[in-house]
């Protein structure tokens, strides 16, 4: 008589994960030309939408453009997804280690690479800050040690050496310490947004929850998605790790949408909402914030299906991703944009 068998997880049906065998086999018939056109556009589009962007929405109302402005929201840009990349992957991995019984590790870290995107972004910044929208003039020493004297300056410099810090950590033997480093750059960013004389500390506070609950929503998902192609072939371990995502995901919406609204209604005026161009990116990033809330609903009404149809959430969860990386975009045009007149 064979001995009993311990229990374990129940098997997995073969050929169903993350993305599951279909999303697999459509992905490996892409041509290497067809997956380098794909990358090659949506870099291009990352790039384009920051850069031009700032100046359609500007001069559409007839107002001054700051100097630099492009080049600044392309820096931010660059700088939020590091942000997010590399907070997702501290929450996304702690995720991860709570499901027992996966089959296969996680997948490469990105946390190195994304912090020393963030150096040079912040960098960039220092150096437009210094040389009035031109990062060449900024190369000169006493413009740097000029630079270094102003709040958009100190900042700056305060997010680079923040980033070489979580660059450091992510690459030791404890890269959960570059969590110390990362809540710095969070800080430096939301007293960056709001220099305004009044109550400034309501709105730092505001913009901390805020870009805290961004950064951990885009770039946990995106770890999430990542990790679920690397357990592909074990569809009950992809299928609690998202479950695991989802619970705390809810909370994170009401608190971007919460300090979202608050934020909005201390800084834009009701009149200025489609005369300025701050008003009308802020519009533009609320539609998009709405399509986020409507593929995430998606998302969680097919997580429920997943016992049946294994890999069902994968499409809207990767669409709400797409989503969310618009939202970062935009939000970095609006960082570019000239502030309407505070409301009385």
């Amino acid at each position: 008589m064979k001995p009993p068998q311990p229990a374990s997880r129940p098997p997995s049906r073969p050929g169903f994960g993350d993305l599951g065998e279909q999303s697999a086999t459509a992905t490996a018939r892409l041509s290497p030309g067809r997956r380098a056109l794909a990358v090659a556009a949506s870099v291009a589009v990352a790039v384009l939408v920051p850069v031009f962007g700032t100046g359609l929405v500007v001069d559409e109302s007839y107002e001054i453009r700051l100097p630099g402005d492009g080049a600044t929201a392309l820096l931010r840009a660059v700088l939020l997804a590091a942000l997010c990349v590399h907070v997702g992957e501290l929450a996304g991995a702690r995720l991860a280690r709570r499901v027992a019984g996966a089959s296969a590790g996680l997948p490469r870290s990105w946390a190195v690479r994304a912090a020393w995107a963030g150096v040079a972004a912040a960098v960039g910044q220092l150096l437009l800050v210094a040389g009035s929208g031109s990062p060449v003039a900024g190369l000169s020493g006493p413009a740097l040690v000029e630079a270094y004297a102003t709040r958009p300056g100190l900042l700056a410099l305060l997010e680079a050496n923040a980033f070489l810090l979580a660059a450091l950590c992510a690459a030791s033997r404890r890269p959960g310490w570059a969590a110390v480093p990362l809540a710095a750059i969070v800080f430096g960013e939301a007293l960056r947004a709001h220099p305004e004389p009044y109550t400034p500390e309501i709105g730092t506070a505001l913009t901390l929850v805020h870009l805290t609950a961004t950064a951990l929503w885009t770039g946990g998902l995106l770890h999430v998605l990542r990790t679920r192609w690397r357990w592909r072939h074990d569809a009950a371990a992809g299928r609690e790790l998202l479950t695991r995502y989802a619970r705390p995901a809810a909370l994170l919406f009401a608190a971007i949408t919460a300090t979202g609204v608050c934020s909005t209604l201390r800084r834009l005026p009701l009149a200025e909402a489609f005369a300025s161009g701050y008003g009308r990116v802020l519009l533009a990033k609320l539609v998009l914030v709405l399509v986020v809330s409507g593929l995430a609903l998606a998302a969680r009404g097919r997580l429920r299906r997943e016992a049946a149809v294994p890999g069902a959430a994968t499409r809207p969860a990767r669409a709400e991703l797409v989503a969310l990386a618009a939202v970062v975009l935009v939000s970095a045009v609006l960082t570019a944009v000239p502030l309407p007149p505070a409301p009385v």
